[in-house]
């Protein structure tokens, strides 16, 4: 660890501590879906995507002057690109995308193989390997989350479920990284460097799109973007690198099963849509699977 790392990194916390951010995220995130369609009232996918980031740039940006934090070492640029790219502007884009033809309850069922994902790529990228208790369970828990999603689709992915699968992918790499990078600086830096690199990348998008999707300013979508931006985009990814840095990626990342779940509750409190009739049964089984994942060993 640089001198710069420890005068930045934030005090250690406690397991339990690390395990209500990382939990607490999980709700904040879990209304993003809900969010992202509220958002699309007046907003096009393109210039949703673009937005949201510029704010949440721009607020990370007055963060970091403000409060006066040095440039990040170079040897983590290229995880804060990572983030950039797969937590700011890819998995926002794609899962707009996919919310154009797919309902919040169906989109946020696929993106529940997320956990398992992450967790793969963690190992791929620290060489840090879970427990086989830890594997099983977590494989379990993606297993019941995709033959849910190919039961709602009747077997068959829709050109919405490629754009979620594709979303879910660079946002395990996104998380990873990030997971990674909390080790050494505080996780409000992560994602604030993040959504700064990505700065330039808004700032493009939202000017090509606003010329081509015209805006209409509605309660929903100004609530909506207002929500993505401040805490979907920012806010809740402050917490939740904070609790991965205290329990590890793995554990955290296993935390995430329960988000399509509430999704779904989300989905018909909020949106009106229906709930599954199997989705009890597969809340309970992913919760088991949750538990057997925070226990089991390294």
């Amino acid at each position: 660890m640089t001198a710069q790392d420890s005068a930045t990194r934030a005090p250690a916390i406690s397991v339990r501590t690390g395990t209500s951010l990382a939990a607490a995220a999980v709700v904040a995130f879990s209304l993003s879906f809900p969010a992202t369609v509220w958002a699309l009232d007046g907003f096009g996918p393109w210039t949703s995507t673009g937005i949201r980031a510029l704010l949440a740039g721009v607020i990370a940006a007055v963060c970091l002057f403000v409060t006066r934090v040095p440039l990040p070492d170079r040897r983590h640029w290229a995880g804060l690109l990572t983030v950039a790219g797969g937590c700011v502007i890819g998995f926002p884009l794609l899962t707009t995308l996919a919310l154009q033809t797919s309902t919040t309850a169906h989109s946020a069922v696929v993106i529940g193989i997320l956990p398992l994902a992450t967790v793969v790529i963690s190992s791929l990228i620290t060489g840090r390997r879970p427990s086989r208790t830890f594997w099983t369970a977590a494989g379990l828990g993606a297993l019941t989350v995709a033959a849910f999603t190919l039961q709602q689709s009747h077997g068959l992915p829709t050109i919405g479920d490629l754009y979620l699968f594709g979303a879910l992918i660079v946002c395990a790499a996104g998380y990873a990284q990030g997971g990674r990078l909390a080790q050494h600086l505080p996780g409000w830096q992560v994602i604030a460097w993040g959504v700064v690199a990505a700065l330039p990348v808004s700032v493009l998008v939202t000017a090509s799109a606003l010329p081509a999707e015209p805006v209409h300013l509605t309660t929903k979508a100004i609530a909506g973007m207002g929500y993505i931006a401040a805490i979907s985009q920012f806010g809740a990814f402050v917490v939740w690198y904070r609790g991965m840095a205290a329990i590890g990626v793995p554990k955290a990342s296993q935390l995430q099963l329960a988000q399509p779940l509430i999704t779904l509750v989300w989905s018909v409190l909020l949106m009106g849509e229906h709930l599954p009739v199997l989705a009890p049964i597969a809340a309970v089984v992913v919760l088991a699977c949750i538990a057997v994942t925070q226990r089991a060993g390294a």
